[in-house]
Formats: C-alpha cells, sequence, structure tokens
C-alpha cells in the first residue's frame, strides 16, 4: 500500500490524500526535480483499468489546448503505476454556486470556455462523460480548466454510445446549474435537484428572471436535448458555436489568505445583438496587445530563429560597413593632425569591454508576460501559467506544452516566453532559472511583437545551447526594447515528452 511520503520514479513526492474512487488514489504532491506541486494518480494492485487510464492521459497530454489540465508522466511499466498532471489551484464551478447562481453573462462565458475546450478534445477522439460543475474551474492564474477529460471515463469505466452528444448534454447541465445554482436531475456536488413541473425539471427561466430565451433554449436544447429552433445540440462543437458571441465574462476565484485580490478580467463584447444586456459598469479593462500574425513562411530562417527575419540583414551590414569607413577616416584625422588627447597606450576608465556603466544598471520590473507561439496555430503557449516566470518564486514556473521531440516534434522552429516591460527599455542582461536538461535558447528585445522586427533586425541579442538551472547571461551589446523573449529552439526531455522550462527570469539594465 503506497502511503504519504512516497517517492514515485525518484522525484514525485505523495504529499496527502485528495480523493479515492474505486481503487484509484489522487495524491496531492511535489515534482522535487521541478520544485512544483502536482496532482498523481495511482492505482491499487489489481486496478483493472490502470493500462486505459495510463494510455487515456499520454492522449490527452497530445491535446493543444492550455484549458486542458496538462499530463506531464504516465508510466504504468514499473510495479507502481501513474499519472502525473498539473496541480490545479483555483475554484471549481460547484464552489462558485455554493454563493448562488452566477449572472447569466458570466455562467455563459463560463461554459463557452468549456465547449470550445471540449471541441478540441473531441477532434483528438476524446471525450469526458463525466462533466460535473466539480470539473470546471476558474483558476488562481485567471484562466479557465476543465478537468478529467479521457483519464475520468478510463477511471471510471464510463462509456457512451454517442460520446459527443453525451458531452454536449453534460455541458447544458452544466450551463443549467451556474444559472440556477440547481443540478438537473438529481442532487450533485452540493448542488440541490431541480424542482420539477408536471414531472420534468424546471427550465433556467422559471428558476431565474434574468436568464434569457436564448440561453433558456440553449439549455434545453442540451441538456434536455429539446428540438427547439434547430434541433438539440448533439456535440461541444455545436454548444460552442451556439456560445460563440456571448461575451466573455468569468467569475473571479476568491483569493487565498493574505494573497491580493487579482485584477476584474477584461470583458468580452458579444456580437450576438439583443441577446444581453450591457454588463455592468466597472473599471476600464487594460487593453490587450494585438497577437501578431506570424510571418509568411517563405521568409524563414532557419532552425533557431522566430522566422522571416533575413531580410534585414542586408541592410544591417551595409550599415556597419558604412560606420567603420567614418570610424576610421576620424581616427586617421586625428592622428595626422596631432591633436590626439589621450595617451594612445592609455585607456579611459569605464570604457573598456565589460566596465560599462555597471554602477548604474538597475533590475527592470516586468509588467506582464505571455507564452510566445507565432508559429502556432492559435499563438497560444501556456499563456495562464506565464505569470509564474516573473512572480519572484523559483517554485512557480512557466513551461511550454509537451512536444514529441526536442526540436518541436518538428512543428515550428521554436517557442518562447515574452517578458512585456511596458516601455522600452535598454536591457544589459537576463537571468533565467531553467529547468533540468539542456535547453538551446536565444534572447530577443525589440519594441514590437512581430518576429520579423525583434532584435536588431531579427537577430538574436544573445545565443545559448545546453544551459539547464541558473543561467546569466550578459549581452554582448545592450538591447532596447519594450519586449523580452526568451526562444527556446531545443527542448530536454520531460518523463514522456519535451518542453521548455521557465522557473524565474530577472532583466538588469536601464530605463
Amino acid at each position: 500500500m503506497i502511503e504519504p511520503g512516497a517517492r514515485l520514479a525518484g522525484r514525485y513526492r505523495l504529499d496527502s490524500q485528495v480523493s479515492h474512487t474505486a481503487g484509484a488514489t489522487l495524491w496531492k504532491a511535489t515534482d522535487e526535480t521541478l520544485a512544483r506541486l502536482v496532482a498523481v494518480w495511482t492505482f491499487a494492485e489489481g486496478f483493472p483499468r490502470t493500462g486505459e487510464v495510463v494510455r487515456a492521459a499520454r492522449a490527452t497530454s497530445r491535446i493543444a489546448d492550455s484549458r486542458v489540465t496538462q499530463v506531464f508522466d504516465a508510466d504504468d511499466s514499473g510495479p507502481a503505476p501513474y499519472v502525473v498532471e498539473e496541480w490545479v489551484a483555483g475554484q471549481s464551478l460547484a464552489e462558485l454556486l455554493a454563493q448562488g447562481p452566477l449572472t447569466p453573462e458570466r455562467a455563459a462565458g463560463l461554459v463557452a470556455e468549456a465547449a470550445e475546450t471540449l471541441a478540441t478534445a473531441h477532434s483528438a477522439g476524446l471525450y469526458h462523460l463525466n462533466l460535473t460543475p466539480g470539473k470546471l474551474i476558474w483558476s488562481l492564474g485567471g484562466a479557465v480548466k476543465v478537468t478529467g477529460i479521457g483519464v475520468d471515463a478510463a477511471l471510471r469505466g464510463i462509456g457512451a454510445d454517442n460520446p459527443a452528444a453525451a458531452d454536449a448534454q453534460g455541458l447544458g447541465r452544466l450551463l443549467y446549474a451556474a444559472l440556477t445554482a440547481h443540478w438537473p436531475d438529481q442532487a450533485r456536488n452540493g448542488l440541490p435537484a431541480a424542482p420539477l413541473v408536471a414531472g420534468a425539471p424546471c427550465q433556467p427561466a422559471q428558476l431565474n428572471s434574468g436568464v434569457s430565451q436564448f440561453l433558456n433554449d440553449l439549455v434545453c436544447r442540451s441538456a434536455f436535448l429539446a428540438p427547439l429552433h434547430g434541433g438539440p445540440l448533439a456535440s461541444a462543437r455545436e454548444v460552442a458555436d451556439a456560445l460563440a458571441n456571448v461575451p466573455r465574462v468569468v467569475p473571479l476565484p476568491a483569493a487565498p489568505p493574505n494573497a491580493p485580490v487579482p485584477p476584474e478580467p477584461a470583458r468580452g463584447t458579444s456580437r450576438r445583438s439583443g441577446e444581453f444586456a450591457a454588463a455592468p459598469p466597472g473599471p476600464a479593462p487594460q487593453p490587450r496587445r494585438p497577437r501578431q500574425a506570424p510571418p509568411p513562411p517563405g521568409r524563414r530562417r532557419g532552425k533557431g530563429a522566430p522566422a522571416g527575419l533575413t531580410r534585414v540583414l542586408v541592410g544591417g551590414l551595409a550599415l556597419i560597413v558604412f560606420v567603420g569607413v567614418v570610424v576610421a577616416a576620424w581616427n586617421i584625422g586625428t592622428n595626422m593632425s596631432g591633436s590626439g588627447g589621450a595617451d594612445p597606450g592609455q585607456t579611459a576608465a569605464g570604457n573598456g569591454p565589460g566596465n560599462g556603466d555597471a554602477a548604474d544598471l538597475t533590475a527592470l520590473r516586468p509588467q506582464s508576460a505571455d507564452g510566445f507561439d507565432p508559429l502556432g496555430d492559435d499563438g497560444q503557449e501556456h499563456n495562464d501559467i506565464a505569470m509564474q516566470a516573473i512572480d519572484g518564486q523559483a517554485t512557480t514556473a512557466w513551461n511550454t506544452q509537451g512536444y514529441e521531440s526536442s526540436d518541436l516534434g518538428g512543428l515550428k522552429s521554436g517557442v518562447g516566453l515574452m517578458v512585456d516591460l511596458g516601455r522600452s527599455a535598454e536591457v544589459h542582461s537576463v537571468s533565467l532559472n531553467l529547468g533540468e536538461g539542456p535547453h538551446d535558447l536565444e534572447i530577443l528585445v525589440g519594441d514590437s511583437t512581430d518576429p520579423a522586427e525583434l532584435g536588431a533586425g531579427g537577430s538574436p541579442a544573445a545565443v545559448k545551447s545546453g544551459v539547464q538551472g541558473e543561467v546569466e547571461i550578459e549581452l554582448s551589446e545592450p538591447a532596447k526594447g519594450r519586449y523580452v523573449v526568451v526562444w527556446f529552439t531545443s527542448l530536454p526531455q520531460d518523463g514522456a515528452r519535451y518542453r521548455g522550462i521557465v522557473n524565474e527570469v530577472e532583466l538588469r539594465g536601464k530605463t
């Protein structure tokens, strides 16, 4: 029997039991290699579905959506099989509903995110089949998370003749719960069962007068498969499309003790006229930096650069040659005129290599951080946890998605973490605390998020190969810009996948 304190694979320390489900135990654990909390499933001897759970976990790890709970490791080859997932801290929908129903706008926005997540999972052949209010979480990092995709059904041996329709019905029930603080059939996750009228559950608008006819009908078409206005919604994609234009106003989690309250998320804007009243007034949202489209495929550099960066190099080289000619001419003129000033054998203090104005350098305080994936399909690379790389705590981290090989599965030439300083500054050095294993990376600096313009015409400010742990990078020349990108071109192995890990980033320079 596995006890608290046990270690799996020499790195995962089991701290405390979270739940136990018919021969499978969920633990809160610590990945001692990366110094981070993780969730670990272990299985009792003779548990009949261990292989099925491990296969489902590995399949889930390939879903390219940050709203899916990440799977870090899964192994059933040894005497103690396990599955390692990210530890998601935050509030579940069940906890949010303990205070009563959500506003219709918040409820619709939350379930719309879940529907899009499941639509992505369905396209990969994975289903949930056990959607409850406890599986939908608004994380402390400010993101929606859907837990249990693939794994829940395997753990419990749940199947369905039409799994896509089963998940669509589950989404409808989540929306019913979010709008009414009731569960449409029986009490679940602390929610009372919906009251019945003529033997059928009340419609949401009968329990909450603020629910629009649009949302009321959408719940009936999904949760109850009612043939209204186009018929039942029979897949997560159909539910997601029906909710595509709702405002993405999602609930705020309760702040942990002694922690600052996070700011209100930016309110979405509905393009569907007449469906919702205007959102209540609140603080003006901060403008979001527009995502730049990746440069044309035909203009990429070779492996190790973002893409489309060569077009400025010729002009840059010409400028360097011109400046060199001018400096040489000036030196010749000075020597011929005899007005040399300082002795040629002396070097002015502070002008030699590395001396600079080191005393004048200060820590540059980042304003925000994002995953930077201009070559990916959606430009997202775990944006929801990017702030953990600049929070001053080496025990939290941002990481890339998991890839099939060190060269990012051959899908793209690189991926990175973008730090936004809020205004342009002169960057002199970058301190990184990386995960274990050799990372190949570049440092890019610029005032634009366009990959073709980052750095001096796309050239990196620094290049490092095979680095891990604490790395100090002194730029050969100061680089000026608002954005600093840690751009990975080769990733180390982390369990069954390859991913880059940044525990912390610190920058020094001049503002």
